[in-house]
């Protein structure tokens, strides 16, 4: 067993017995990794405290790390980067609740991956810093897939439609998976921005919806085991 100290992004929190959680979290030193915090939710002094574990929440931990496939445990945490907006405001904690949903059934790596960790780290600051972001999860997910592998291929975006399943552009709009018309031109409005663009794009709500719907099947389509966040409702809602 060996004592790794790591950042690490909260991706979900799972109750286990009275006083205890199943914390999954996606590391910097080691990807994917999963967490027995014992006696938690039974507060005492000095102890680790519940806040720490937070959807998307970023913590400096000290962690025993055992072999593939058995839960770890955390030795010591800090908060690294203390939101000062996302948990006061019920837009954000709406944006992050979905998010913290979609990662944890997209990301399955147990190994490093700086770039991804960085990614993560960087937009989760920008959300916290900026006022204008009702089209961030959009761009934040798609975005995402650069590092999952299935980024939209940019060659002949001249084309009329995108197929979703080949990740390209195409002129068979008729195809099953082939986006093309209004949709297809509200997708491609977030094609190679960064987070800053999209202070500047304007989506009205049943677009950004659409879009959204897009992404997810997007998602479905390229990742085994994919599911429909259960929270996709609240953040129509919230946006509507």
């Amino acid at each position: 067993m060996a004592l790794i100290t790591t950042k690490a992004i909260v991706l979900s929190s799972l109750k286990y017995s009275d006083s205890s959680l199943i914390v999954k979290c996606y590391t910097q030193e080691e990807g994917l990794k999963s967490y027995l915090i014992r006696g938690v939710l039974k507060a005492k002094k000095g102890g680790l405290k519940i806040a720490y574990f937070q959807p998307l929440t970023q913590l400096n931990i000290v962690a025993s790390h055992s072999n593939k496939g058995s839960l770890n445990s955390i030795k010591e945490v800090q908060v690294s980067n203390p939101y000062k907006t996302i948990y006061k405001d019920i837009i954000k904690q709406s944006v992050v609740l979905f998010l913290s949903e979609v990662l944890s059934y997209s990301i399955k790596e147990e190994e490093k991956n700086k770039a991804l960790f960085e990614y993560l780290e960087t937009g989760l600051i920008w959300l916290d810093l900026h006022d204008k972001i009702a089209n961030f999860h959009l761009l934040f997910l798609l975005n995402l897939t650069r590092f999952l592998g299935f980024y939209p291929d940019l060659l002949e975006k001249d084309k009329f439609g995108f197929d979703l399943l080949e990740g390209n552009f195409t002129n068979l709009t008729s195809q099953k998976n082939v986006i093309s018309g209004s949709n297809f031109y509200q997708f491609k409005k977030l094609l190679g921005i960064n987070f800053d663009g999209i202070e500047n794009m304007s989506f009205s709500k049943q677009e950004r919806q659409v879009v959204l719907k897009i992404i997810i099947q997007y998602f479905e389509l390229h990742l085994d085991g994919f599911k429909k966040p259960k929270s996709l409702q609240i953040l129509e809602t919230v946006f509507s």
